[in-house]
C-alpha cells in the first residue's frame, strides 16, 4: 500500500511538471481576429480563426498569416505594440485592441483568450472620451443586417453618418440597432461605416 502511495505521490508530480513545461502554444485559444488600419483593412475582413494565448499573440499570427509588419517597443509597463503596417503612434493616436468589443484593463500580452473570443487591433486617434467606438455587423432575420457601435467599455454607442457598403459600389444609409435588408448580393461583402468610428467586420 506504502508503495502505491509512492507511485500515485510520483505520478501527480509528473503530471505537475509536464504541466508547467508545456510551451505558451499548448495553452492557446481559438479565436477570431481582424486588423483595422488608419485608412483601410490590414487584416482579415471578415475574421480569421487563428490559435493564441493572448492577444499581442493574436496579432503575431495574423501577421504570419497576412505577411504584414508590426513592431513592439518593450516598456516599464510591458511590450507596447508602437506600430502596425505603414503607420506608427503619434501623441494622439496610436494602435489598441479590444477583445469581444471591449478594451481589457491589462496590456495585450496579459489578456488571456478562451475559444471564441474576437480580437480586433485597430489604429485608434483618442479624444477627451476615450477611443472612438468600434463597428460589429451582424446577420439578422430575412437577409438584413445590423449594425452596433461599441465604446471602449463594450457599451452599445451611439454615431453619426452610418452606412452600409454593399460590395465597393452600394450604399445604404442606416442607424445603429436598426435593421436594414440589402436584397441578394451573392459573392459580394457588406460592412458598415459610421463618421469617427472604427470601420466593421465585413460580412456575406
Amino acid at each position: 500500500m506504502a508503495q502505491r502511495s509512492i507511485s500515485l505521490r510520483l505520478a501527480l508530480v509528473l503530471v505537475v511538471l509536464v504541466g508547467v513545461a508545456l510551451p505558451a502554444s499548448a495553452l492557446a485559444a481559438t479565436v477570431h481576429v481582424r486588423v483595422e488600419g488608419k485608412s483601410m483593412t490590414i487584416f482579415a475582413p471578415t475574421e480569421v480563426t487563428v490559435s493564441a494565448a493572448n492577444a499581442q499573440d493574436a496579432l503575431e499570427q495574423a501577421s504570419l498569416a497576412g505577411e504584414f509588419y508590426y513592431h513592439v517597443t518593450q516598456t516599464s509597463f510591458g511590450p507596447y505594440v508602437d506600430q502596425v503596417g505603414r503607420y506608427g503612434g503619434t501623441a494622439d493616436s496610436g494602435w489598441v485592441f479590444k477583445v469581444d468589443n471591449a478594451s481589457p484593463p491589462v496590456g495585450a500580452d496579459k489578456v488571456v483568450l478562451k475559444d471564441g473570443d474576437t480580437v480586433l487591433w485597430y489604429y485608434a486617434t483618442f479624444g477627451a472620451t476615450g477611443g472612438p467606438p468600434t463597428l460589429v455587423v451582424k446577420p439578422a432575420p430575412k437577409g438584413c443586417y445590423v449594425a452596433t457601435a461599441y465604446d471602449d467599455n463594450g457599451k452599445p454607442a451611439p454615431v453619426s453618418g452610418l452606412v452600409f457598403h454593399v460590395g465597393s459600389k452600394r450604399t445604404i444609409a442606416g442607424n445603429t440597432g436598426t435593421a436594414v435588408c440589402p436584397g441578394p448580393h451573392p459573392g459580394v461583402l457588406l460592412r458598415a461605416t459610421a463618421t469617427g468610428a472604427v470601420r466593421s467586420n465585413a460580412v456575406k
